[in-house]
């Protein structure tokens, strides 16, 4: 996928945002969240996957250890969710781990528990 792929489908992303937090509003489960994403993303013409295992591999072994990405964009972006009071640095691990275990290039952490979504949206890069 080329840089303006990813910069485009990353505009969707955030319109997509946009529009489940103007309908629905800060404060609910982030499964409500995950569930109404999918769908604005699926309207828009978006291919997703929910909750994607990662297995984790070392040294060619897969071992008894995997995770699982909230939304998968396109088999490329990761969008991993919070409905949080803040964004810690250990909700910025997870997805950074992601990208790396994946090898995805690039990834949101998206708190959808903020009176304005610019401010729980965060965009993080891996060999981009």
């Amino acid at each position: 996928m080329q840089k303006e792929q990813y910069e485009a489908l990353a505009k969707e992303i955030f319109l997509a945002s946009l529009e489940v937090h103007k309908i629905m509003g800060p404060g609910l489960l982030e499964s409500v969240y995950e569930m109404c994403l999918i769908r604005e993303l699926q309207l828009r013409n978006i291919f997703t996957e929910s909750q994607v295992a990662i297995p984790l591999q070392f040294k060619g072994f897969v071992l008894s250890k995997e995770y699982k990405i909230d939304i998968l964009v396109e088999q490329e972006l990761i969008i991993e969710l919070k409905s949080v009071e803040a964004l810690l640095p250990v909700h910025e691990a997870q997805l950074i781990s992601y990208l790396k275990l994946a090898d995805k290039r690039m990834g949101f952490l998206i708190n959808f528990n903020v009176p304005i979504i610019k401010s729980g949206f965060k965009r993080f890069v891996n060999n981009y």
